[in-house]
């Protein structure tokens, strides 16, 4: 079973490059099958990680970053894959 992750935060303004690249260097381990990293108006970045995997297995996720850094808590989701995909 395929299973994502998906991390989102909000930089304070002005901080999204900041926030970016704070996320990218973030280790996770053991490595995801995949890894992307998004950004969005509002410097909001998303990480997504996909990992081959029970629904409710133990998985790595990305840290709250510094509170300096962002406007809010993270917000984590957790999926899998649909039937037939």
């Amino acid at each position: 079973m395929t299973v994502a992750l998906m991390w989102e935060a909000r930089a304070v303004p002005g901080r999204g490059e900041a926030l970016l690249a704070w996320a990218r260097v973030q280790p996770l381990a053991p490595v995801p099958l995949r890894r992307e990293t998004l950004r969005a108006p509002q410097d909001r970045v998303l990480v997504i990680t996909w990992w081959d995997a029970p629904y409710d297995a133990d998985l790595p996720e990305l840290p709250e970053p510094d509170g300096g850094l962002v406007t809010r808590q993270v917000h984590r989701w957790r999926f899998e894959s649909a039937d037939g995909d």
